[in-house]
């Protein structure tokens, strides 16, 4: 058998929390970049896309923090 239960488990940690952190982590830094990119283009549309956009991040951030709740029970 190529793997015991606990290496298993242990490797199952590691791919929640890494990919779980990294992959919302880009998702913020896109979301961001596409911000500033807005504003800098059209910077009277600032107070219309600050709104959406930390809405964006928050739920982004959400997913991590499942990831992190999946790590723990795991």
């Amino acid at each position: 058998m190529l793997f015991d239960a606990e290496s298993a488990k242990l490797l199952a940690k590691a791919l929640a929390i890494g990919l779980g952190g990294a992959l919302p982590a880009l998702g913020i830094g896109l979301i961001g970049a596409k911000a500033m990119e807005a504003i800098g283009r059209n910077p009277e549309a600032a107070d219309k896309l600050f709104v959406p956009m930390l809405l964006g991040m928050a739920f982004a951030e959400a997913i991590a923090i499942y990831a992190l709740v999946v790590t723990f029970i795991l």
